[in-house]
């Protein structure tokens, strides 16, 4: 059996950027792939991509697409597809997605739910 690889995201994918020392607070509602690197306090709602930089520092309800996080977050975040958390992340809150992928480093303070997984039988019933 063979896995879909993921396609990376190239830098012209990207359709909008927010850089460092930006601030924004609000609600972000997009259809491609966005990145942000400064802080952001709100929601935040697409069914695409968001990147959240190491430099970035976001707090608020996120629901995605697809969360891709190095930096800070807080709050409470929802994919349809996946979340990748990637060193050196610092999370405090909520995850809910199908997938997802943590490398060393990351930092994960809160619960986990992966809807659509397999149920495990509890013990005496059939």
């Amino acid at each position: 059996m063979t896995t879909k690889k993921e396609k990376p995201i190239e830098k012209t994918d990207i359709k909008a950027f927010l850089g460092p020392g930006s601030q924004f607070e609000g609600k972000l509602v997009f259809d491609e792939i966005v990145r942000l690197d400064g802080t952001f306090r709100g929601e935040i709602s697409s069914k695409d991509v968001l990147i959240v930089g190491e430099s970035a520092n976001v707090e608020g309800e996120v629901n995605v697409g697809t969360f891709i996080l190095s930096g800070r977050f807080k709050g409470n975040v929802k994919a349809a597809a996946r979340v990748e958390l990637r060193a050196p992340a610092q999370v405090e809150g909520n995850i809910e997605a199908p997938k997802l992928m943590v490398e060393e480093g990351v930092i994960f303070n809160g619960q986990l739910v992966m809807p659509g997984g397999a149920k495990a039988p509890v013990s005496g019933e059939k």
